[in-house]
């Protein structure tokens, strides 16, 4: 069991709630749920058919810190692509779970690409869209049965955009025969919780065990995504992943996920999480793992990189070089930290500050591991450095910046090194 997950806050009424201990589940040597960390998660938009560009894509994702990708399998050609893909991606180096996203036809290809149903680390199917009519125990038991056959998780993932309408239908008409039946929003965020629970205890009954199974139940609203998941943990103990569906592109998105997830997060809810942002016209996919990681990060659960602190800016910094130098410092330490995470592990941990003034400059500057105070509007034109607390050098001149940055790398090597594990 991970102690960092499973510790209680440090201080009362400060950090997160304990986690609530959910079954484990391993998924292509990532454990989730049980107590471990949370899992960072992201998914391609690209054709799975095109295994080129999918490879670059998913490549991308995990060097950006994703730790589980999903790529869409929609057609026969899709299907076929997976090992493909897979085994490029085990050529480059690149080991991460590919998670296979099944809407209608999920059945008919697994059967038909047996590559495929073995390749994969997990196989998502939408309770919604499994099946309709007859047919649908029929498709649901064939997905769980490859499951079982290839030893594969499930994520069933319940979604508001395709809610078992059937299973919508039966409980409104139940409400409707109540003396005071519910409001209808209510009735319907139930079919969405029992369409997710219901297939989990339908799939064990099939003989898929609990720690094979995660749920989730995604809607757009904040409100409501809370009160589902706070549903979801109170009636179960599957692992549950996080994420706020058709979030929105932008602030917005990034907005609107940090809420909802921030809240559940804080009460020991959730064992993977994915931000699903709406990529601005040439923006990278990999901003969604950026996000996901940050939120992660400053709520405590877990550290992926550096993380800087940097002064908004007022009238006393007139300035623009302490906003440049605070992005300079923070591309950097994120463009290191594949390196460090591997030569200099616990640099993730490491606290920067780059302030603007005096006012607040010094002090934000101590509490950090290193951190700088830039000079405000009409202040002398120097620069104070401090490490752990202590002011240790002052930098002036045109080659702040790249003075800085090195003051950073020899922090890391000074703390984090070969020679710093070996006590000396």
């Amino acid at each position: 069991m991970n102690s960092h997950a499973q510790a209680p806050c440090a201080h009362p009424g400060f950090g997160p709630l304990p986690r609530r201990l959910t079954t484990a589940v391993r998924i292509g040597g990532v454990d989730v749920g049980g107590g471990h960390p949370v899992v960072v998660q992201s998914m391609t938009n690209t054709d799975t058919a095109d295994v080129a560009s999918t490879t670059k894509q998913v490549a991308e994702l995990w060097r950006a810190g994703s730790e589980m990708v999903r790529v869409t399998v929609n057609t026969l050609e899709a299907a076929a692509a997976v090992p493909r893909i897979v085994d490029k991606l085990a050529m480059m180096g690149v080991n991460v779970p590919i998670i296979g996203d099944f809407h209608y036809n999920g059945h008919q290809l697994l059967t038909a690409e047996p590559a495929c149903a073995e390749a994969l680390a997990k196989y998502r199917i939408n309770p919604g869209n499994v099946g309709f009519g007859k047919k649908k125990d029929s498709q649901f038991a064939t997905l769980i049965e490859l499951a079982i056959r290839y030893g594969k998780p499930v994520r069933i993932g319940a979604n508001w955009g395709s809610l078992d309408q059937a299973l919508a239908a039966q409980l409104m008409d139940e409400n409707h025969a109540l003396p005071e039946p519910r409001e209808a929003a209510e009735v319907l965020r139930e079919a969405l919780i029992r369409s997710a629970l219901d297939s989990a205890v339908r799939a064990e009954e099939l003989g898929l065990p609990a720690d094979r199974i995660v749920l989730s139940a995604k809607v757009s609203g904040v409100q409501e995504l809370i009160a589902v998941y706070r549903e979801l943990a109170r009636r179960g103990k599957y692992a549950l992943h996080l994420g706020l569906t058709e979030a929105g592109i932008g602030s917005k998105g990034i907005v609107a996920s940090s809420a909802a997830l921030g809240v559940l997060l804080q009460e020991g809810i959730g064992d993977t999480i994915r931000i699903s942002l709406t990529p601005e016209p040439g923006q990278s996919r990999t901003n969604e793992v950026i996000v996901a990681q940050e939120l992660l990060q400053t709520m405590g659960l877990r550290a992926f990189t550096p993380m800087v602190t940097a002064c908004p800016g007022c009238g006393r910094t007139t300035s623009t070089f302490f906003q440049e130098l605070a992005k300079t410092v923070q591309e950097h330490v994120r463009a290191k930290m594949p390196e460090w995470k591997i030569s200099h592990p616990g640099a993730e941990n490491l606290t920067l500050a780059v302030m603007g003034c005096v006012v607040n400059g010094p002090g934000e500057s101590r509490h950090a591991n290193i951190g700088i105070s830039l000079p405000g509007t009409g202040e002398a034109p120097s620069a104070p450095v401090f490490e752990d607390g202590e002011k240790t050098v002052t930098l002036r001149g045109e080659n702040i910046a790249h003075e800085f940055v090195a003051l950073i790398d020899q922090y890391v090597e000074r703390k984090f090194g070969v020679d710093a594990a070996r006590g000396g």
